[in-house]
């Protein structure tokens, strides 16, 4: 009975506020994997059971199944710990980075890439709270590295920005347009 106890007291040292969310979020994908498994991959006829093409994905979304449900089980059934909403809203708070990323990409067809990199990199360098002349040099900088290693030197095909279209016919035009 001792044991049960430590074990039990090992368990609720190291759990976390968030893990009844990350549980029920894994199981859902997981659930979803194993609804669209059938319609992935087939089973071929006279073929082994394991050189079948959907024989390991079933094995390995089977046990993603199986381990998070008990992880879901797991979360059910310890104690209620306060935090876990505070945790839950960081982890939104995160996506606020990936609304400034959809942002960027689709600021670079219409901007430039040239252009829209120097923009977010200065405004994001400025969100995160650094507001010095010294930080916003430096973010500009790395943007204008990033651009000519990237579309300058790795000839990366990046397509140049509506607004480049208004630059007068010429060489300026061209040299923005090829590379950045």
């Amino acid at each position: 009975m001792r044991r049960i106890q430590t074990l039990q007291d090992l368990f609720r040292r190291y759990r976390r506020p968030g893990d009844f969310v990350i549980a029920a979020l894994s199981f859902g994908f997981a659930l979803f994997l194993a609804a669209s498994l059938p319609f992935q991959v087939d089973w071929v006829d006279r073929t082994g059971l394991f050189a079948q093409p959907a024989f390991w994905p079933a094995v390995s979304i089977a046990l993603m199944v199986l381990f998070s449900a008990m992880h879901l089980i797991g979360a059910l059934v310890s104690e209620r710990i306060p935090g876990r909403l505070a945790e839950v809203v960081q982890w939104v708070k995160a996506l606020e980075y990936v609304a400034w990323f959809i942002a960027y990409v689709l600021a670079v067809p219409i901007l430039g890439y040239l252009p829209a990199t120097l923009l977010f990199a200065i405004v994001l360098t400025l969100r995160l709270g650094y507001r010095g002349w010294r930080w916003i040099g430096a973010a500009a900088l790395f943007a204008v590295v990033v651009v000519v290693l990237f579309r300058g030197l790795l000839q990366v095909k990046i397509p140049a920005g509506a607004l480049y279209d208004l630059l007068p016919p010429g060489a300026l035009r061209s040299l923005f347009m090829s590379y950045l």
